[in-house]
């Protein structure tokens, strides 16, 4: 018989907010409560009597993870680890993300290689569940453009004009266009879009769009280019996979875990020169572009909701199940 239970499940992300953590807050709140579970979405945590929490990013929700331990001892918690606590607050914030990794029953990891940058102590927590996606309904790309998409907000960790930078240094007679989607964190990003529009005619940023925008997007593109510093395993590489869509990514652990560390469609980290050979490469080789198009379709299955769910119900009953 399935046990019903009642889920806090905290995200420092706010209602209104399009930011990654909220998005997977309000994806997990519709697959749990269809699973039969009552979830209670919120930012802080207040004390509320709950059978389980589970905490978006160890960092920001470990006063949440601390108070619900001390509250409600011996009920299970599970902590989602984010890019951010991973690949910075582990060395900037120690004790307290390691804290919140040391009180929690299980980990969940978003991508396959997470367990190369969490403390060997931890492996045995470590659950790895890839983040469903949706595919769009039809592709139609331009014919006359190569149209290549970026999906992300604008802020340090995304590297968000590095794709802009690389289409410069492709020669003109290559009709390419770049569309970028995704909120300015602040003035000066949104500053430093508008002035790239200004100088670099292949370039658009579009500002925040609604999910339905970014949906029309990939149906559009060409090619999408993740350009990410770090990432705990992007949703839009996902959405991009199950679409059909190729991709080129930065050659970091979020993105190679999620592609196979195999997958051609790469390059160095910050390399604007090395990331515009890869985007003439894909604008020129009609079977480098179809073979980055394969291997993504190959690795589809990962991303389905009852492949998602299916490792959720896993887990809450490991979590849950009488000693």
């Amino acid at each position: 018989m399935i046990r019903r239970l009642t889920i806090m499940l905290v995200t420092p992300a706010r209602p209104a907010s399009r930011s990654g953590n909220r998005v997977t807050a309000d994806r997990w709140h519709m697959l749990l409560t269809g699973l039969g579970h009552t979830v209670n979405v919120v930012t802080t945590y207040d004390g509320q009597p709950a059978d389980l929490l589970i905490a978006i990013h160890a960092w920001r929700s470990a006063d949440a993870v601390a108070r619900f331990a001390h509250d409600q001892p011996g009920k299970p918690i599970i902590v989602c680890l984010s890019g951010t606590d991973i690949y910075a607050y582990q060395a900037s914030h120690p004790s307290v993300t390691h804290g919140a990794m040391t009180a929690a029953t299980a980990l969940v990891g978003l991508h396959d290689l997470v367990a190369l940058s969490i403390p060997e102590r931890t492996h045995p927590k470590l659950h790895i569940i890839h983040q469903s996606a949706s595919p769009v309904v039809r592709r139609t790309p331009a014919t006359d453009t190569f149209d290549i998409c970026v999906i992300g907000h604008l802020r340090a960790e995304k590297d968000p004009f590095r794709t802009a930078e690389a289409v410069r240094l492709l020669p003109q007679s290559l009709p390419v266009r770049v569309t970028h989607v995704g909120g300015a964190m602040d003035a000066d990003w949104a500053a430093r879009a508008h002035e790239e529009m200004a100088r670099n005619p292949r370039y658009i940023w579009r500002g925040e769009v609604p999910a339905s925008g970014v949906a029309d997007l990939l149906a559009s593109t060409r090619l999408m280019v993740l350009s990410s510093t770090s990432e705990g395993g992007a949703n839009v590489l996902g959405e991009a996979i199950v679409s059909g869509v190729p991709v080129i990514v930065s050659a970091i652990e979020g993105s190679l875990g999620l592609l196979g560390t195999d997958y051609p469609g790469t390059y160095p980290t910050g390399d604007t020169q090395a990331l515009a050979g890869q985007l003439k490469r894909a604008i020129e080789e009609p079977a480098f572009l179809a073979d980055l198009t394969s291997r993504c379709m190959a690795r589809a299955f990962l991303f389905t909701p009852e492949r998602e769910q299916a490792a959720w119900s896993t887990l809450l009953d490991k979590v849950t199940r009488p000693l």
